[in-house]
């Protein structure tokens, strides 16, 4: 059974496990996208999709690609593997999430559309830039808890 494994590995590149996960996660897409196609806004989704994709590879991925860098180079770690924990990755974790967080809050954040969420929910907009500045805030500060908590126990080893 074990060479049967090793051969298969070797001629897939992977474990089966991998291939049971990515045939299981083109079912859920197949099946995701005959539900959309019976959607008479199918057409609008794929438009905003493909902007979507658009956007980050051209736009998004430069920009966090060159944030990046520069937060490489000014923690000096360009390149150079960490005798500790990573202080790049206790920065990188937080500001992702709070990235992508703005991103997804962006109209609340900036109050764009007012009138329609005021409507749809009976509430105002203006905590939602206190919130993610919180949010933010309090991921900051885990990660920063958790490189102390890394860094001690490191040098208790």
């Amino acid at each position: 059974m074990g060479d049967l494994a090793a051969r298969f590995r070797a001629a897939y590149g992977a474990p089966a496990g991998h291939l049971l996960l990515l045939v299981g996660a083109f079912a859920v897409a197949g099946w995701v996208a005959l539900r959309l196609a019976a959607e008479p806004t199918a057409g609008r989704m794929l438009v905003w999709f493909v902007g979507a994709a658009i956007a980050h590879d051209f736009v998004l991925f430069p920009i966090y690609g060159l944030a990046d860098r520069v937060l490489q180079r000014a923690l000096g770690t360009h390149g150079v593997p960490a005798a500790g924990p990573a202080l790049l990755n206790h920065v990188r974790v937080p500001a992702l999430a709070s990235g992508l967080l703005f991103l997804v809050y962006l109209p609340g954040i900036l109050r764009l559309g007012r009138p329609t969420y005021l409507a749809a929910s009976g509430q105002d907009q203006r905590p939602f830039l206190a919130r993610w500045l919180l949010v933010t805030a309090a991921l900051f500060l885990a990660s920063a808890v958790g490189y102390v908590l890394r860094r001690w126990w490191a040098r208790r080893r």
